[in-house]
Order: C-alpha cells, then structure tokens, then sequence
C-alpha cells in the first residue's frame, strides 16, 4: 500500500468519477485506475461501484467504512511533514538543559535568555542538580545538555572543558578579612567558615585544603545549600569558600581570591557520545560556547572511566 494511492481513492471518492479525479491529479485515466484497483487488491476489498460507461462512481459499503481510516492516515502524514518542518526551523521544539546550582544564574541563564529571545516556540525545561545527578540524565537522555564541574567519569558522556572557575573566599563588606586583596589557605586556621553540608565537593575541597596546609577553620554553621552559604556570610555569620561565578552582583559579598596555592574548579559542557545533538540543543550549545571560550580547541571526548565519588557538584 502506498500513500498516493490512498490519494486517488479519495479523489476517486469526492469527485464521485474517476476521469474527474484524474483530471484533478493531472493523470491519466487508465493509470488512475490500474492504481486504485491495486489498492483495493491489496486491501481485499472493492472499494467502488463502477458503473457503465461515464455514469458515476459510487462506494461500496467497504469503500465507505474505510474512507475516514484513508483520511487519518494522509492527516497524520501531513502533520508529521508540518512538525518536521517546523523543527527543522526551530519553530517548535522541546530542550531539556541542566546545570549546577551556582552554574543556573551567573552560567545558563543569560544563554536561555537570548536563546528564548532567538527561539521562543522552543519549550524550555531546566534541571537544577548537582554535577553527579546530571551526569547520569545526561548519559539516560534526560537531559540534553548540561553545566557540570570536571570531572566527569561516565563514558557514556562527552564534556567540552569552558571555564576555569576559582573559589575564593566570601565575606560580608564588614568581615576584617573583606579589605584584603589575596587570602592565603593558611589564613583560615580558626576562622569562623560556614560549611556546605556533607557530600558537596566545595566542603570537601576546602577541608582537604586546610589539612594539607595544616590548618584547621572554626565551622559554625554546617549542612547548608548554596543559596544558604551566602546568606549566612552575608548575614555575617562566618565567611565561605564559594566559587567566584556564584558570588552575587549587588555588593553584597566581597570574594578574595586564594594564593598560593590558588583554589579552583573547571566547568564543562556535557553531552551525550553516541547520539548527534538536536538543533535546539545544538544551537544552545553554541550559545554557551560563544559565551565560554573552550578550553580546549578539541572535539569533545569521553573521560575515561574510573571510580566516582558519590559527592555532589555544586
């Protein structure tokens, strides 16, 4: 069975002649016929009453039952044609996209705004996790694409290096460390810190840091969430070791950079290896590469795998 087939019936069927319809398809008759009369021999049913001569053609109780069926079928062909079509122009669409929780608003956000500004029948839909809960949707093709923090140890997922990222050391404008232009690891040997809760990577490079620089910070406040840590040290409750991309722009932290040694982390675009990106996806992607100079000039490539801690990016 073959959709112009389909075609010809229903022509066949609304004109009610079958030299009508060929004229309305610019066809022979005789080629009209022959390809009606395979349809109906691969269906195994007659579709029309052919009477003598010009006389009208008529449906038989078949040809009319199977009708709406013929129509639906060549509806559902056009649409497929029109979704297609407005895909392939970005006119409709759906991206799913992730990021980390201080990758959201400094990072994602000002691509999705001139993104959504370029494409705005492009269904959005954005994931905020951390590095080790994205990646895994990432490699399920959940989620499209993702900010995540190296490294990334999932085979499955290709990361293209963006920015190196430094933490430095967040205080409230009044801290007595705020007028300070470089703070070094050692200078937080019992400085009051506010920690991430366990499992956050920034709580385990910074304790990992102060050990290896023989210092040991005063926590007072531990278990909390980005969004929490800055305003405790806003608040002035202690300072943090936060990346400098997630320090806010209204003044209301001042972020001293590290020292010898410096302290950083590196933001990746991840994506899946063995599937070409869908053009939302591919046109986003070149948003942040335009945003974010890649580090490397190199195509992506897996990281090979090895053994992942359970920590979460932030």
């Amino acid at each position: 069975m073959q959709l112009h087939q389909l075609a010809y019936a229903l022509a066949v069927a609304e004109e009610r002649s079958f030299t009508r319809a060929a004229a309305h398809l610019h066809l022979a008759q005789p080629s009209l016929s022959r390809q009606v009369r395979l349809l109906e021999d691969e269906l195994g049913v007659l579709l029309f009453n052919r009477g003598p001569g010009q006389g009208p053609v008529t449906l038989t109780p078949d040809g009319a039952a199977l009708v709406p069926f013929m129509q639906r079928v060549l509806s559902d062909v056009e649409a497929t044609g029109a979704e297609a079509r407005a895909l392939s122009g970005m006119a409709r669409g759906r991206l799913a996209v992730g990021a980390t929780p201080s990758l959201i608003t400094s990072a994602l956000a000002p691509a999705l705004v001139a993104f959504h500004a370029s494409y705005p029948g492009i269904d959005l839909s954005v994931v905020e996790a951390g590095s080790h809960q994205l990646v895994p949707q990432v490699a399920a093709g959940e989620v499209d694409l993702a900010l995540v923090v190296l490294p990334v140890t999932d085979p499955l997922v290709l990361t293209t290096p963006l920015f190196d990222d430094p933490l430095v050391l967040a205080t409230a404008p009044d801290h007595p460390f705020a007028p300070r232009r470089r703070v070094r690891v050692r200078d937080l040997d019992g400085l009051d810190l506010v920690m991430f809760r366990e499992g956050y990577d920034l709580r385990a490079v910074t304790l990992t840091a102060c050990q290896e620089a023989g210092v040991e910070p005063h926590l007072v406040s531990e278990g909390a969430e980005m969004a929490g840590v800055l305003s405790f040290v806003a608040a002035g409750l202690g300072a943090a070791v936060v990346p400098a991309i997630a320090l806010p722009g209204d003044g209301s932290l001042v972020g001293i950079p590290f020292t010898a040694p410096t302290l950083s982390r590196t933001v990746a675009l991840a994506q899946r290896g063995d599937r070409a990106l869908a053009r939302p996806a591919r046109a986003l992607a070149d948003q942040l590469l335009a945003r974010h100079r890649p580090l490397s000039q190199d195509p992506p490539t897996p990281v090979p795998a090895a053994v992942s801690s359970p920590e979460p990016r932030v």
